[in-house]
C-alpha cells in the first residue's frame, strides 16, 4: 500500500516536471510561429535555434527582484498567482490513464470546479492590488470566463448525456470507431472559442489588452509573481487542447496521433492570436449570450430527444 502511494506521488510529480517543461516550450513555439507571422526574426540567440530561451526567460523572471505595493492586501496579493499555477496543475489528474493508478469517476464535475475556481484567482489577483487598473481588468476577466462557463458547462452536459458517465475514459471507448466531432462539428467549433475565451486568449483577451486597462488585472504583478501567472495560463491552454481531442477526437493515450493532435490544437490558439483581430467587448458578450448558448442548448435539447426515443424504442 505505502508503496502504491509512493509510486503515485513520483507519476504526479513527472507529470507536473512534463507539463512545465510543456509550457516552457509551448511559450517557444509562440514566438517563433508570430515571428513568421509577422515576417520577423522569433527567439534565436540562446542556444540552438533558440531552444533554452525559455529557460532563460525563466531564470531571468524568477531572479529579478520581488516587490508588493504598499497599499496592497499583501496575503492575497502574494498567494493567488500560487493558487492559479496550483489550480492549472491540479486539473492534469483528469488525463484517462488506463492503468488506473486513478480513477475520477465524476472527472468533468471536477474539471468544472477547477475553472470556476480559477475565476476566484483572477478576481482576487485584481483587487488585492488595490489598483484601480487592474481591478477593472479583473472585472472584465471574470465576466468574460463566467459568460462563456455556461457554454462550456452545456456542451459537457451534452456529451454526459450522449456517453451517459462524467469519466473521462469513457469517451475512449466511446470513439474507438467513430470521433465525436463528426456529428457534434459545430459544438467543436464552439467549444473552441469558448476555450479561446476562458483562457483569455486573443481575440478575447479583453482582460489586458484594452488602453485603459494597462495590462489587465497582473498590472503590479511583477518577476515571480508574473511568471507564475503567465504559467498558469499557458498550462490551461494545453490542458484545453488535450481535452478538446479527448471529447471530440478520441483519447487513446498510447497512440502518437493523440499528441499530435493535442500539439495541432495548442499551435492554433497561436495562429489564431496571429490571425485574428480583437473582438469589441460587447460583441464579446453577444456571443456569449446570443450565439452560443441557443447552439449549446438546442444541441442538448436534441441528445435529450435522441435518448428518450431510444429508451421508449427498448
Amino acid at each position: 500500500m505505502l508503496l502504491n502511494f509512493f509510486f503515485l506521488v513520483v507519476v504526479f510529480v513527472l507529470l507536473i516536471v512534463f507539463v512545465l517543461v510543456g509550457v516552457a516550450f509551448l511559450t517557444l513555439l509562440e514566438r517563433k510561429v508570430l515571428g513568421y507571422v509577422h515576417i520577423r526574426k522569433g527567439p534565436n540567440k540562446v542556444g540552438f535555434l533558440g531552444i533554452l530561451q525559455p529557460f532563460s526567460d525563466a531564470v531571468k523572471l524568477f531572479t529579478s527582484e520581488q516587490y508588493f505595493p504598499l497599499v496592497s492586501n499583501y496575503l492575497s496579493y502574494y498567494f493567488s498567482p500560487i493558487f492559479s499555477l496550483f489550480l492549472s496543475l491540479v486539473v492534469w489528474l483528469l488525463i484517462p490513464y488506463f492503468s488506473g493508478y486513478i480513477s475520477f469517476e465524476l472527472g468533468l464535475l471536477f474539471f468544472l470546479c477547477c475553472t470556476s475556481l480559477g475565476v476566484y484567482t483572477v478576481m482576487i489577483a485584481g483587487w488585492s492590488s488595490n489598483s484601480n487598473y487592474s481591478l477593472l481588468g479583473a472585472l472584465r476577466a471574470v465576466a468574460q470566463s463566467i459568460s462563456y462557463e455556461v457554454s462550456l458547462s452545456l456542451i459537457l452536459l451534452f456529451f454526459v448525456f450522449l456517453v451517459c458517465s462524467y469519466d473521462l475514459l469513457s469517451f475512449y471507448y466511446y470513439q474507438v470507431y467513430l470521433w465525436l466531432i463528426f456529428f457534434s462539428f459545430p459544438l467543436g467549433l464552439v467549444w473552441f472559442v469558448s476555450c479561446l475565451a476562458e483562457t483569455n486568449r486573443t481575440p478575447f483577451d479583453f482582460a489586458e489588452g484594452e488602453s485603459e486597462l494597462v495590462s489587465g488585472f497582473n498590472v503590479e504583478y511583477g518577476s515571480g509573481g508574473f511568471a507564475l501567472i503567465f504559467m498558469a495560463e499557458y498550462a490551461s491552454i494545453l490542458f484545453m487542447s488535450l481535452l478538446f481531442c479527448v471529447l471530440f477526437l478520441g483519447c487513446d493515450l498510447g497512440s502518437p496521433f493523440f499528441y499530435l493532435s493535442v500539439s495541432f490544437v495548442s499551435f492554433l490558439f497561436i495562429w489564431v492570436r496571429g490571425t485574428v483581430p480583437r473582438y469589441r467587448y460587447d460583441k464579446l458578450m453577444y456571443l456569449a449570450w446570443k450565439s452560443f448558448l441557443p447552439v449549446s442548448l438546442n444541441y442538448l435539447l436534441f441528445i435529450l430527444g435522441v435518448k428518450l426515443f431510444m429508451f421508449s424504442l427498448l
